[in-house]
C-alpha cells in the first residue's frame, strides 16, 4: 500500500513487470492508493526485453527518473540490415529531435530494479509472492481473493483492477477474452553473451542469409545479445509453439543452447569477424503475435503482455505497455476522485487499441520479410528496401516509427484541435523546447526553462504562448521595462481552467527565449502568440489554440471530459 492519505479503495495491479511497476508509478504520484501483487517471490533473472525507446525515455524523465537509466544503459546510435553479407539500409538516429537520438539497451532486471527503487520513494512496496487466485465484478465493484506464499488468504474489494500479469495471464483467461493471432513457424534462439566485433559498439546488426536470422545488439563492455531463428537441424528438439514472453526459460526440459552452438550459428550467417565467449545465459522460444479484442472489461483493464504479445522486432513490446501504463493511470486518478466521467477510462482503449494492432503488424511484416529465403518479401528485402531507405522522407518515418515518437492521438474525443501557424497538433506528443517563463505556479520565479522540467505528469500542463520579449531585452531581466504584458483573455482563461481543475492543472505563462537546452519555442510550438496549449499529464496535447473563441471550446472541451458537474460561466471566454 502506498503513503497516500486518500481513504479511497486501492487499485489492484497485478503483476510486477516494467508495465505494472509503470501503472503504480503513475497512480502513486498522484497520491492514489493501490496494491501492486507478484505471485513470483523473486524477480525475474532473464534478461527478456532489453530495448529502451527515445519517446519512453522522455516520460521517464518527465516523472524525474531518467538519469539512473542513462548511467546504466547503452546507446546505440545505428541499425545495420545486411543479407548475404552485403549491408542494405542503415538507419541513424541522430537527426531525431529529442533529447535522446538513440535506443537504450538495458537488461529488463535491471529496469524493474530502476522502477521498484523509484516506487519506494513514494511509499509503494511490490508485495511479492502473493497471487490472485479469485474474483469477480458486480454492480458494487469487484471482490477478489489472494493468497500468500504461506497459504494465507485475504479477501480484498478493490476500486479497479489492472491485467499486467504477462502474456499467460489468468486474469485475461478468466474474463474470457480471446486472445487473437498466430505463432510463427520459426523457433528462436536468445543469448547473453560476450562478442568482439570491428564495428562500433554504438551500433546494432541484423544478418539475413540463406542459412537464416541474426541479430546482435550491443548492451555495453562487450557485452551484447544475440536473437536467431533455430537451426532447422535442431528444430525438433525445440520447445513445442506456446504463446511465451520472449525470454522465459523453456517450458520443456530441452537443453539451453550452447556456446559452441551459438558461434557456429554466427560463423555460418555473419560474413564479418564476430568473437563470442562468456555465455551468461541462453534460450529457445517461439514468437507469437497476438492481441486481445478488448482492453477493458467493466472495471478491469488489461495492459501489456496481458493484452498484447509479438515479435521483439523494433524493440516495441517492453515500451509499449509503459506508456499504456502512463495513458491509463492519470485516466484512473481522474475519476477515482471523482472529478471526471467514468467514460474518460473508455479513451484507454480508443487510444491504445490501435497502436497495439498497429505495433503487431509492423513487426510481424519485419519479423516475416527479414526470415524470408525465397519470394516477394526476399524480393522486398534484398531489392526495394537499399532503394526505399536512400529516400530521406521514408527515413524520417522509420525513424520516428521506431523511436515511437510518432505515437499520437489525433483522433482521439480528448482532442481539441485549432490551427496555429506550426507546433504539434493536438493529439501529438508535446515536445521540449527552451523558454523563458514570464509567470508559473506554486511561486515559480521568472526565468529560462525547459517545458520537459515544467511539466509534472501528476498535473495537467496549461501553457500560454505570449509574445517574445523586445530584441534589445534579454530575457533573464524578470524587472525589464518591457516585460510581455498580461494579456486579458489569457487571464481569464487561466482563472476559469484553474476553476474547472481545481488542484489539478499547473498553468505557465512563457515565451520565447535564445541559449542551450533544448529547441526554440517557436521551433517546437509554432510562431502563433498569443496561444495556449493543454499537455495532459501523460504528456500529451489535449487541446491548443489562440485567444478569441478557442477559449471558450478549450472550457467547455475540459468541462466535457475532466470535470463532472461543472459550469462553464457564459462570460468566460468574451
Amino acid at each position: 500500500m502506498d503513503a497516500a492519505s486518500n481513504d479511497a479503495s486501492p487499485v489492484l495491479i497485478v503483476g510486477a513487470g516494467p508495465t505494472g511497476l509503470a501503472a503504480t508509478m503513475s497512480l502513486a504520484r498522484a497520491h492514489i492508493p493501490v496494491r501492486l501483487i507478484d505471485k513470483a517471490l523473486v524477480p525475474n533473472p532473464y534478461s527478456r526485453a532489453i530495448g529502451i525507446q527515445a519517446r519512453t525515455l522522455e516520460l521517464l524523465e518527465q516523472h524525474r527518473l531518467i538519469e539512473p537509466f542513462l548511467e546504466l544503459g547503452h546507446r546505440a546510435r545505428i541499425a545495420n540490415l545486411f543479407s548475404n553479407g552485403m549491408r542494405l539500409a542503415q538507419l541513424d538516429f541522430d537527426p531525431l529531435q529529442t533529447r535522446y537520438p538513440y535506443l537504450l539497451f538495458l537488461d529488463q532486471a535491471v529496469t524493474e530494479r530502476l522502477l521498484t527503487e523509484h516506487l519506494a520513494t513514494l511509499g509503494v512496496s511490490i508485495e511479492r509472492g502473493v497471487e490472485l487466485t479469485m474474483f469477480s465484478q458486480g454492480v458494487t465493484g469487484i471482490q477478489a481473493t489472494l493468497r500468500r506464499a504461506d497459504g494465507h488468504t485475504e479477501t480484498l474489494h478493490p476500486s479497479y483492477m489492472i491485467a499486467a500479469d504477462g502474456a499467460h495471464s489468468t486474469i485475461r483467461h478468466r474474463l474470457g477474452l480471446n486472445f487473437a493471432g498466430k505463432t510463427f513457424e520459426q523457433t528462436f534462439l536468445l543469448a547473453d553473451l560476450h562478442a568482439e566485433t570491428d564495428w562500433p559498439d554504438d551500433e546494432f546488426h541484423i544478418f539475413a542469409s540463406g542459412e537464416g536470422l541474426v541479430a546482435l545488439f550491443p548492451m555495453g563492455h562487450g557485452r551484447h545479445r544475440l536473437i536467431a531463428d533455430h537451426p532447422a537441424e535442431h528444430a525438433a528438439e525445440a520447445p513445442p509453439p506456446t504463446p511465451a514472453v520472449l525470454g522465459e526459460p523453456p517450458l520443456n526440459k530441452v537443453p539451453a543452447p550452447s556456446l559452441e552452438e551459438c558461434r557456429a550459428l554466427i560463423a555460418r550467417r555473419v560474413q564479418q569477424r564476430v568473437a563470442v565467449s562468456d555465455l551468461a545465459w541462453s534460450s529457445y522460444f517461439h514468437l507469437n503475435s497476438r492481441m486481445v479484442e478488448k482492453l477493458r472489461v467493466d472495471r478491469i483493464f488489461l495492459a501489456g503482455d496481458a493484452a498484447h504479445v509479438h515479435s521483439p522486432a523494433g524493440a516495441q513490446g517492453m515500451n509499449t505497455g509503459i506508456q499504456e501504463a502512463f495513458n491509463l493511470g492519470w485516466k484512473l486518478a481522474r475519476v477515482l476522485r471523482g472529478a471526471a466521467p467514468d467514460r474518460l477510462l473508455d479513451t484507454y482503449h480508443a487510444e491504445r487499441h490501435p497502436i497495439e494492432r498497429d505495433v503487431l503488424r509492423q513487426t510481424g511484416f519485419i519479423t516475416n520479410m527479414a526470415e524470408a529465403d525465397h519470394g516477394p518479401l526476399k524480393l522486398l528485402r534484398e531489392r526495394v528496401m537499399p532503394v526505399l531507405a536512400a529516400l530521406g522522407p521514408l527515413r524520417d518515418a522509420a525513424r520516428l516509427t521506431i523511436s515511437e515518437l510518432a505515437i499520437q492521438y489525433r483522433r482521439s474525443p480528448l482532442t481539441l484541435e485549432r490551427v496555429l501557424d506550426g507546433g504539434p497538433r493536438a493529439g501529438e506528443r508535446a515536445p521540449d523546447a527552451l523558454v523563458h517563463v514570464v509567470d508559473g505556479p506554486l511561486g515559480r520565479a521568472p526565468g529560462v526553462g525547459c517545458i520537459f522540467d515544467l511539466h509534472d505528469p501528476a498535473f495537467f500542463s496549461l501553457f500560454l504562448l505570449v509574445p517574445p520579449l523586445p530584441a534589445d531585452q534579454t530575457p533573464l531581466d524578470p524587472a525589464a521595462k518591457h516585460a510581455p504584458q498580461p494579456d486579458a483573455e489569457l487571464d481569464r482563461l487561466a482563472t476559469e481552467v484553474e476553476k474547472l481543475l481545481p488542484g489539478a492543472v499547473r498553468v505557465w505563462r512563457v515565451t520565447d527565449t535564445t541559449g542551450e537546452g533544448g529547441p526554440a519555442l517557436s521551433e517546437s510550438y509554432g510562431r502563433t502568440r498569443p496561444s495556449f496549449y493543454l499537455v495532459r499529464p501523460d504528456g500529451y496535447i489535449s487541446a491548443r489554440g489562440r485567444t478569441g473563441t478557442d477559449l471558450l471550446g478549450l472550457l467547455r472541451h475540459c468541462e466535457s471530459w475532466f470535470t463532472v458537474g461543472s459550469d462553464i460561466p457564459e462570460q468566460a471566454a468574451l
